[in-house]
């Protein structure tokens, strides 16, 4: 990326920003967790190939993306570069075993989410820290939008009965 004119203060390593014309380029930011599973999971039910660029290889985002394998979704990874054949709103299918999320909380929110949408049964589960860890603050809204969630006593293992229709709430 070219930095304008004065845009850059030498050796501050501060940036003052003056009005340009157009900036353009690429801007390559470090992996971040939050948009790496979002990306994954969105490309997934997308209609379509998508390409993600700067994917973290984290053990989180690693679960979110084995889980979504084990629900159909043809993902090819090399580096922090993710090709994802989305299968549609409509188009994931039972996963063969519980899906183990390992200590990802974000890929248990998320997910829950999506697959309560599905046609289908599914378990989440996850590692003896994930399992400490509350859902109900997550199965509560779910329920009150229609989906049928299972906790283990407010904990993971979570059991999603798919096949309620879902709508939306206002949830505070």
């Amino acid at each position: 990326m070219t930095v304008p004119e004065g845009l850059l203060k030498e050796g501050s390593g501060m940036f003052v920003s003056k009005p340009v014309g157009t900036v353009t380029g690429v801007l390559n930011v470090p992996g971040d967790k939050s948009i790496s599973h979002r990306a994954l999971l969105l490309s997934a039910v997308a209609v379509g190939n998508s390409s993600i660029r700067g994917f973290l290889n984290s053990d989180d985002c690693l679960a979110t993306l084995a889980a979504l394998r084990a629900t159909g979704v043809e993902i090819n990874s090399k580096g922090s570069d993710v090709h994802v054949c989305g299968v549609g709103p409509r188009g994931l299918r039972a996963a063969s075993a519980p899906l183990d999320l390992g200590n990802s909380g974000t890929a248990v929110r998320l997910l829950a989410g999506v697959l309560s949408a599905q046609s289908f049964d599914s378990i989440l589960t996850g590692d003896e820290s994930l399992q400490r860890r509350p859902m109900e603050r997550l199965a509560v809204p779910l329920r009150l939008m229609g989906a049928s969630i299972e906790t283990q006593e407010g904990l993971v293992p979570l059991g999603i009965q798919g096949g309620h229709p879902l709508k939306g709430v206002d949830y505070t």
